[in-house]
């Protein structure tokens, strides 16, 4: 299968366009015969993981990218990085390993990149509609825009994101066709009660099992709630990626390509039928903890990003249960979350009951957190997946009211009535 390049892209591979370009477009191309596609498309928006700092292959690519005078031709925004550049005094790693790491991020900076730095654009302002065709990595970000907003984009990794950036184009294969939207596996939630289906701590324990067993395929949810909410749905995403390699999901009646059960498997019939009963959710939610509950050290909540709306969830609870002086409690949220924090004037009272908020970064990315042993305790399904592996914590998963209550006692905390 030969690749066909219109003429500007002939025009970008053989430089004319600048060298920058011309980079981007020789990796553009190899990747596109790699994914068998017989042509690029147009992207409308491109979303950066490269620019968390894994060691000096990376920062040298960026580097590399400037000196060639490289600036991205479409509205790119830039995931976290290594490092919180608002408050650099968090970092707990060493001079030299932080230096290189805000290096990376002024680089993509320097590429004309937008310094929003989160794992949750969709959040910010970069909202792709429904059918655009985008070049977005990270894996939540990536499943979040095709499931839940309908945009179309592959599961783009390091240096191939920038590259779809620099030249506004994109290998013309995989869920960018509708072909390979369609549902593949059909999971039925069979007589879940109706609290837990609203409840938030249910969806990355549905994620999670979703995601450890679809492998490649795209899965169906049936029987959610029709009202199930945006953050929801992103914490369902984002673990199914985690355990997974999912980057798209359709769930009947609530996502734009599956109104209908005919609409999410387009006319045709789920290749599987994979029942989730309430047996098959405590077994999904007793394997992200690592640890028997006990004792906890540490809350880490805003794996993907904490959006206003969590905020006004936990600021009350927060009041009525401050976190033990010995419990670190941290929040990972973006820059403009954070604005509209100090706006409120909720920023303050946060830091008041103890808690820190950390923008730009991730905990479990970086070494931001002073606890360095013992147990971890976090609503995210993603922060409790890559927890024990990143940074070395025991993990316990709960609600957001069991995480507060628990950082309250210094050992958790469980809500009986969930499960």
């Amino acid at each position: 299968m030969t690749l066909q390049l219109t003429d500007k892209d002939t025009a970008m591979l053989n430089g004319d366009m600048g060298r920058a370009p011309q980079i981007a477009m020789r990796i553009l191309t190899t990747m596109a015969e790699v994914y068998g596609a017989e042509e690029l498309l147009d992207i409308t928006s491109a979303h950066i993981d490269g620019v968390l700092y894994h060691g000096l292959s990376g920062l040298e690519f960026v580097q590399k990218l400037v000196e060639a005078d490289g600036q991205v031709v479409v509205p790119t925004t830039l995931n976290v990085g290594a490092l919180d550049l608002m408050h650099p005094e968090a970092f707990q790693g060493t001079q030299q390993v932080a230096d290189w790491a805000r290096q990376t991020m002024l680089g993509y900076e320097q590429l004309g990149c937008q310094p929003i730095y989160t794992c949750a654009p969709y959040q910010t302002m970069a909202r792709p509609q429904f059918g655009e065709q985008i070049a977005w990595a990270e894996s939540n970000a990536i499943v979040f825009a095709n499931s839940v907003l309908g945009a179309r984009t592959q599961r783009y990794g390091d240096f191939i994101d920038i590259c779809c950036a620099l030249t506004g184009r994109a290998p013309k294969a995989g869920l960018h066709l509708t072909e390979h939207r369609r549902g593949q596996l059909l999971y039925k939630l069979t007589d879940i009660p109706e609290q837990l289906l609203r409840e938030d701590v249910l969806f990355p324990v549905l994620g999670y099992y979703i995601g450890a067993n679809s492998g490649n395929k795209i899965p169906v949810i049936d029987g959610l709630h029709p009202d199930t909410t945006e953050d929801q749905l992103k914490a369902l995403g984002a673990a199914t990626a985690s355990s997974g390699a999912v980057g798209l999901f359709h769930a009947i009646g609530i996502t734009p390509e599956a109104q209908t059960y005919d609409d999410a498997f387009q006319a045709g019939e789920p290749e599987q039928v994979i029942p989730i009963t309430m047996q098959t959710l405590r077994d999904t939610r007793d394997n992200l903890a690592t640890a028997p509950d006990g004792d906890i050290d540490a809350v880490a909540l805003g794996s993907p990003h904490f959006s206003i709306a969590e905020f006004e969830q936990l600021i009350p609870l927060v009041q009525a249960h401050p976190p033990h002086p010995d419990i670190e409690f941290i929040v990972c949220t973006n820059r403009i979350v954070l604005e509209v924090l100090k706006k409120r004037g909720w920023l303050e009272g946060l830091k008041s009951a103890g808690v820190t908020v950390i923008v730009d970064t991730c905990v479990v990315v970086t070494p931001i957190m002073r606890v360095k042993h013992g147990t971890l305790m976090t609503n995210s399904g993603k922060f409790a997946h890559y927890a024990p592996g990143n940074i070395g914590l025991s993990t316990v998963y709960g609600s957001l009211q069991e995480c507060v209550r628990s950082a309250e006692i210094g050992k958790v905390w469980r809500d009986k009535t969930l499960w």
